[in-house]
């Protein structure tokens, strides 16, 4: 395992936050001024825009610090972004468990994309600390994401994701009563002197608390392609920043892609064995991009020339 670095100047922190924030302010106008309904063809150029803007960052990362730590951002911002999607299926049921209104689907997405961003610096700096101090947690790392490899091959159908039974939910319960009709934009009421939680502030508490739990496999999935704090940071937020685009263009494709979910399983196990064998095998970062999109293109690619029958249907 190589030691860790963290190379990149500090105005190339400086340039990513600065895009980071142009970019999520203009992303919140234009989703704002569309009140949550956004066309799948919207959705679709803003996911564009976006996945347009890390390829362009990745090729100042190229410019200013080597083709190297560009192609270590571009494999892990397509790692994380491949996996971001099955997330975004999570958030789909979480909305309409909540039944949000579309127009305040983006003020929830966006409070939950900054806890994301938050939160993230902590694990991946954890992360690459423990990598650093301790390099036998690198086999931690990829034992757990061959068990969640498998864990999502063997996962049936009807076994999905359901709000209802969220620790953070019930944990909001014991503390505070939960409104069931919405107040706008707020995330607390009060009523007859006594403050109530609103369904969108539940529904944000969710989106975190699920986050938290994909960050336990995407962050070391991501640590298996590089330990430089930038570049798993980087590629994370990328992904993450584009995530509200992308939900609303998944939200009318929901179903139409069935195996895609077993595509992200085998990346999962295919990161999982990199990692268990870092020690004996390098795996050029080239390689490792080309297999991630590889199976990516061929899993989405096998969902619409072979669909089950129940898509046929």
């Amino acid at each position: 395992m190589e030691p860790v670095t963290t190379s990149v100047s500090i105005a190339m922190w400086a340039a990513f936050w600065i895009i980071v924030i142009l970019a999520l302010f203009i992303d919140l106008t234009v989703l704002n001024k569309h009140h949550g309904k956004v066309s799948m063809k919207e959705a679709g150029l803003m996911v564009c825009a976006w996945v347009s803007l890390a390829l362009l960052f990745g090729g100042a990362i190229w410019l200013f610090e080597g083709p190297r730590h560009a192609l270590e951002f571009y494999t892990g911002y397509v790692l994380e972004y491949s996996l971001s999607i099955d997330n975004m299926f999570v958030f789909i049921m979480i909305f309409g468990y909540f039944a949000i209104p579309h127009e305040l689907q983006p003020k929830a997405l966006l409070w939950g994309i900054l806890g994301a961003v938050v939160l993230r610096f902590a694990f991946i700096f954890a992360g690459v600390q423990l990598i650093s101090l301790f390099s036998w947690t690198i086999y931690v790392f990829g034992a757990l994401l061959l068990f969640t490899a498998v864990r999502m091959l063997l996962q049936k159908e009807d076994e999905n994701f359901d709000p209802s039974q969220s620790f953070i939910l019930k944990l909001l319960r014991k503390f505070m009563s939960i409104k069931t009709d919405y107040h706008g934009e707020n995330f607390f009421v009060k009523d007859n002197a006594h403050w109530f939680a609103t369904p969108l502030f539940a529904a944000v508490l969710v989106i975190e608390m699920s986050d938290l739990i994909f960050a336990v496999d995407s962050i070391p999935a991501v640590l298996s392609i590089t330990q430089d704090t930038f570049l798993v940071y980087s590629s994370n937020i990328f992904a993450i920043i584009g995530l509200r685009s992308l939900y609303f263009l998944l939200s009318g494709m929901a179903g139409k892609f069935p195996y895609l979910k077993y595509g992200i399983s085998v990346i999962l196990f295919f990161v999982g064995v990199k990692m268990l064998l870092s020690h004996m095998v390098k795996v050029p970062i080239s390689v490792s991009l080309g297999i991630i999109v590889g199976i990516l293109a061929l899993s989405i690619a096998a969902s619409k020339l072979f669909p089950p029958q129940s898509v046929r249907d």
